[in-house]
């Protein structure tokens, strides 16, 4: 079968079309038939070698974080899962997997897709599903009342994002542009800020948390806002200890990790809030609870463009030019 293969760390020639051989599941897995694959900054991020201290990868590899597809097979003591399921899954980080016909994937980090959507917008809900239902509900812990702040709500997480602090009962406002405002206004945002003419930073006040999915000086600006005692949570700043402790990373990461976050973590100090680096974990569970919120109307994806499989490359060069408004994906 031909795959999308990351070769190296490195530009974009680092992944090409490879022909590859068809994996088998073993115990506890599944073999999906892929119809379609979600693209991701963390896609890209991993193959520039921005992720090796987090993550490290036996190379070459088939790349790919996301998929929607069918089971076509089901390895020894598989109990969730039948064959001919239309399932979504965040495959493992050390494994990947996604760019292909065909990829295999531990029946813990499978669900079955939800049942009113099609295979391109499933695909591409289960990473940006994910990490803005741990970062909301786990890391934040937003209830009803609360004031939540999203940066960059009109991207592949923040247009979930916003939708689920909604559900979870908060007041939500964000930044975008004047062609995302309409998109965010859409999805339950109540106030929007135009980052291109105003900063957040001298409109806002006494948060009650801040999701942060910009990174930089929005980060830090992030802490200005916020009440004493609360936090942002970031997947675009700079992992730090806790980080490295929750993915089992050794000492030296450890260190070399706590020294890099330093600046961040002082200046969420200064004003007295708390900073933390999340990085999602795959879980079929929380897929149900993201499936069950499609089907009944309150969570709506957002796919911004979908590539057919062959024009990969080309649907990497559209996504790392920034300007997407939801996701891409890629069709098989």
């Amino acid at each position: 079968m031909q795959a999308y293969v990351l070769t190296r760390y490195g530009d974009t020639n680092a992944m090409e079309l490879r022909d590859v051989p068809q994996p088998t599941p073993g115990a506890g897995e599944v073999l999906i038939r892929v119809y379609a694959a979600g693209l991701n900054p963390v896609d890209y991020k991993v193959r520039q070698g921005k992720m090796r201290m987090l993550t490290h990868l036996d190379l070459p590899r088939v790349a790919g974080s996301e998929l929607a597809g069918v089971v076509e097979e089901t390895g020894p003591g598989v109990t969730r899962l039948a064959v001919g399921d239309r399932v979504f899954t965040r495959l493992d980080k050390q494994k990947l997997g996604a760019y292909a016909p065909y990829a295999v994937v531990d029946e813990t980090f499978v669900a079955k897709m939800p049942t009113s959507l099609e295979f391109t917008d499933a695909a591409g809900l289960p990473l940006a599903g994910l990490t803005a239902l741990q970062a909301l509900r786990d890391e934040l812990a937003v209830k009803t009342g609360d004031k939540v702040f999203i940066s960059g709500g009109a991207g592949g997480v923040g247009t979930l994002a916003i939708q689920l602090a909604v559900w979870l009962g908060a007041k939500v406002t964000t930044t975008a542009s004047p062609r995302g405002e309409d998109l965010v206004r859409s999805l339950g945002a109540e106030t929007v800020i135009d980052y291109r003419t105003h900063k957040f930073v001298d409109i806002l006040h006494d948060f009650d948390g801040a999701f942060d999915l910009t990174g930089g000086q929005d980060l830090i600006d992030s802490f200005a806002i916020l009440k004493p005692g609360a936090k942002t949570v970031s997947i675009a700043g700079i992992p730090d200890a806790t980080t490295a402790r929750d993915i089992g990373a050794g000492p030296l990461v450890t260190v070399a990790l706590t020294a890099a976050s330093a600046k961040i973590r002082r200046a969420a100090r200064r004003r007295g809030v708390g900073y933390r680096y999340m990085f999602m974990h795959p879980s079929g569970d929380d897929l149900d609870v993201l499936s069950e919120l499609v089907d009944k109307g309150t969570l709506t994806t957002v796919t911004d463009r979908a590539f057919p499989f062959e024009q990969i490359p080309d649907a990497f060069a559209y996504l790392e030019q920034g300007h997407a408004k939801g996701k891409v994906v890629v069709q098989m």
